[in-house]
């Protein structure tokens, strides 16, 4: 559900660069995962990695002989766009976490449109069924082993999937909804903290997940880095 470019940027924190940097670095620079954390009362500070997703997928697709499937293929871009901001000097002693969403509909993995040719394609065949959104999480505890700041050398993730029911929208709502713009850089083509919500009749499991961040998945992955959901509180 984000566009990725390589600077650093502050959120929640009021921070930049390496000052005061707090615990948890969120490699990512999605407007609704920022939200999410914050409503969470979690401090962070977003630094955007510069991951191709593309070339990721492709490099992995070849090295695996086949295709990925929709949750191999969040949980490789979470942890490719983790690690890669785990390499920056501004997230050292850090804890960083990547997240990346795919839609499934039919087996089938969708990202992001990108045109609103392919938004309107994918709402016409959404509409009225039921897909899955893939959300990965990657972990990488990147504060030392050597020094006595707490690091384990963790790095782990996984999947968390949530299911998404929509309307039976007409041409009509569709192209009104893909001309705002907002589904062009949405994993799926859809939001449901937007005007999209009003095309989604049910979710089944964490809506944050559909978001792009379970906040409850972030508290499994801390636990494995021997952390707690109370230390990257603000």
């Amino acid at each position: 559900m984000t566009t990725d470019a390589p600077s650093p940027a502050s959120a929640a924190t009021g921070t930049t660069g390496t000052q005061d940097l707090p615990l948890l670095v969120l490699a990512s620079q999605s407007p609704g995962r920022a939200r999410i954390l914050v409503d969470a009362g979690i401090g962070f500070e977003a630094i955007v990695s510069d991951v191709d997703e593309d070339a990721a997928v492709a490099e992995a697709t070849a090295r695996l002989g086949g295709a990925l499937d929709p949750l191999a293929m969040a949980l490789l871009l979470a942890r490719t766009k983790a690690e890669a901001v785990a390499a920056v000097e501004a997230a050292d002693g850090a804890v960083v976490l990547g997240c990346d969403s795919v839609f499934e509909l039919d087996g089938v993995p969708y990202g992001k449109p990108h045109t609103p040719e392919v938004a309107a394609e994918r709402w016409r065949a959404m509409r009225g069924r039921t897909g899955i959104l893939h959300t990965g999480h990657w972990l990488v505890d990147n504060r030392s082993t050597e020094e006595d700041d707490g690091g384990t050398g963790a790095t782990l993730g996984t999947v968390a999937s949530a299911s998404v029911t929509f309307a039976d929208v007409t041409d009509a709502e569709i192209g009104a909804y893909v001309a705002t713009g907002e589904p062009l850089p949405c994993a799926g083509g859809f939001t449901i903290d937007g005007r999209g919500s009003a095309f989604i009749t049910g979710i089944e499991g964490d809506p944050h997940t559909v978001v792009g961040l379970s906040v409850s998945t972030l508290r499994s992955l801390l636990a494995s880095a021997n952390l707690s959901i109370m230390d990257v509180w603000a």
